[in-house]
């Protein structure tokens, strides 16, 4: 399965690099926190909890029963405002409401969602759009009909497996439960919404993108501020009654070039941000544009960088990324119990897989690293379990995996990591990843042992690692066990003392079990990983915190790159004849 992480947000699944801004006044048009309600039972948890005892009772007869029955129903209030070349593209507002039902038939230990051999149960769903209005009757109706939907996919997708699970080849991992038994949950939690003048939030837009068009090298631009208020309802047969919300906000710039051979220049910066005093200054922004610009002409003349294996020092964004492709996506629980899957880590529990130095653990229940906001960040998983911290690396070892309600032989219970978009079914992912060093090296003393791994070598030079556009990974059984890294902005750091030189056309290659035993020492400053992250359960947000770190061998390939030539004519804005063109005409 491949899983890439890349930062255009506005034109596919990704994520996205981010240094958030710190705290500054309110400014006119920020979205508005709205006065926090009394915690009483919204009308959609009482729908939910109506039609889920009329359907227990009613399906008890039938053949074969549900053991298990969950509703989930996520309503999101959007906002967003997009400028492109100091023009506004689009401002609009949305509300909208989800419904999701899962049913099960057969038992905990063998249901409809069981894997069998390269084969998959019915564990898909895909939900429905239901009424934004509390009307109770209505949202009872769309319940009834997709529970029924539900259901005849469940008690088909058993007598398949029933029927078949004999003469298919299964893993010791693939034998586990299907599904594991947690304690019910009960939590209701204020629902999340803003109130938002994009009136400002319009200008502002107009206002960055036209400082990129001001600029001769830069082709295209793009900036868009969104604003998300997402309220989830959970309601189980086990008892679980849940209602909880957040709200996220995001400035994203994103800037396209050209170098001269044609290859593809691209820059991105954005800002996240969870209330009003959050939000970026006009300054802020527009500082950030300024430097978009000034290392996109950097780059545009940059020299090539001819494939290359020697040491490389990753910043710390770098590193998170890093981590989170190359140990995060095979630390994730499900890929050790599905055959298909390339399943690196399943039998190395206990084993030594990083540096003696290194500690991993992932911990969702962290909003903030420091004042900066972390995206990976719930109170509940998608599947009503707790969020918790997990400790999955200790000194180099590892301990644990990433766990959602899909146990493993072992790891009975989840871990609170069972997450997905809208219409996905819940597998276990990372939330925030945290990486922990205990060979840490103040940024002077990590540069000299950057130099001195170079010459020790007999390499001339290093490549440090600025900045990322993300990356992605394979770790399908049937694809090589491989991931990329889709470098932004790179430097030559010659062990000579020569100054540091801008190159491009790089990106990263390798492999993780050889990788992750390459780290030689790391940083003393954590930087953060937020961003949006696509799999087989949709697009979700993450975060992950590290350290700059040296790696003795990083192997670099040569970036993709386009046969198009930059346009033949300059920039009409920044064109001396383009005011005197004149058309023909007759007489």
């Amino acid at each position: 399965m491949t899983k890439r992480s890349s930062v255009y947000l506005p034109l596919t699944l990704c994520a996205a690099l981010a240094l958030s801004a710190g705290p500054r006044p309110a400014l006119a048009g920020d979205p508005k926190p709205q006065a926090t309600p009394a915690a009483a039972k919204s009308p959609v948890l009482s729908a939910m909890e109506q039609e889920l005892e009329r359907n227990l009772t009613g399906l008890k007869a039938a053949t074969p029963a549900p053991y298990f029955i969950g509703y989930t129903v996520t309503e999101q209030q959007r906002a967003q405002v997009q400028g492109s070349n100091g023009a506004l593209l689009e401002s609009h507002e949305s509300r909208v409401r989800f419904l999701e039902a899962q049913v099960r038939v057969g038992s905990y230990d063998l249901d409809n969602t069981r894997n069998v051999g390269d084969g998959r149960g019915g564990s898909t769903f895909s939900g429905t759009q239901i009424p934004t209005d509390d009307d109770v009757d209505a949202i009872r109706r769309a319940i009834w009909l997709e529970t029924d939907s539900q259901y005849r996919a469940a008690a088909e997708a058993l007598l398949r497996i029933e029927t078949g699970k004999e003469v298919k080849v299964q893993t010791a991992e693939g034998k586990a439960p299907d599904f594991s038994r947690e304690q019910p949950q009960s939590h209701f939690g204020a629902r999340a919404a803003f109130k938002l003048d994009r009136k400002p939030w319009e200008e502002r837009v107009r206002r960055v993108t036209r400082e990129f068009h001001n600029s001769p090298e830069i082709l295209n631009s793009i900036a868009t501020f969104s604003a998300i208020a997402e309220n989830q309802y959970q309601a189980t047969s086990e008892g679980t009654r849940l209602q909880f919300g957040n709200t996220r906000y995001r400035l994203e710039l994103f800037v396209q070039s050209k170098a001269p051979d044609g290859m593809d220049i691209n820059r991105y910066y954005n800002f996240d941000w969870t209330d009003a005093s959050g939000a970026p200054s006009d300054e802020q922004i527009m500082a950030q544009a300024r430097l978009l610009i000034k290392e996109t002409k950097a780059l545009r003349q940059a020299s090539l960088v001819e494939p290359f294996a020697g040491p490389a020092l990753l910043s710390g964004r770098a590193a998170a990324v890093f981590f989170h492709e190359v140990f995060g996506h095979r630390a994730e629980g499900h890929r050790q119990k599905d055959i298909t899957e390339g399943q690196t880590f399943t039998n190395k529990v206990g084993e030594q897989i990083l540096p003696d130095f290194i500690s991993i653990y992932d911990d969702p229940t962290r909003p903030r690293h420091n004042s900066d906001v972390l995206l990976g960040h719930y109170p509940y998983d998608d599947e009503g379990v707790r969020a918790q911290r997990v400790t999955l690396v200790e000194n180099g070892v590892l301990r644990s995996f990433l766990l959602s309600r899909s146990p493993l032989v072992g790891f009975p219970n989840s871990n609170g990591h069972g997450r997905r978009q809208v219409g996905f079914s819940p597998v276990a992912r990372q939330g925030n990843l945290i990486i922990e060093s205990q060979r840490k090296l103040p940024d002077g003393e990590l540069r000299r042992a950057f130099i001195e791994e170079i010459k020790r070598q007999g390499k001339p030079f290093g490549l440090y690692i600025e900045d990322l556009e993300g990356g992605f990974t394979f770790t399908g059984r049937g694809l090589p066990q491989s991931f990329a890294l889709l470098p932004l902005v790179v430097y030559r750091v010659y062990a000579d003392g020569r100054p540091d030189e801008v190159v491009r056309g790089v990106d990263v290659a390798g492999t993780p079990l050889v990788s992750l035993t390459k780290i030689v020492a790391t940083g003393t400053a954590l930087e953060i990983f937020n961003g949006y992250c696509g799999a087989e359960s949709g697009s979700v947000p993450v975060s992950a915190v590290a350290p700059a770190m040296l790696i003795s061998e990083l192997e670099i390939t040569k970036k993709e790159t386009s046969t198009d030539k930059p346009p033949i004519l300059p920039h009409p804005a920044h064109d001396p004849l383009a005011g005197r063109v004149t058309t023909g005409g007759g007489q």
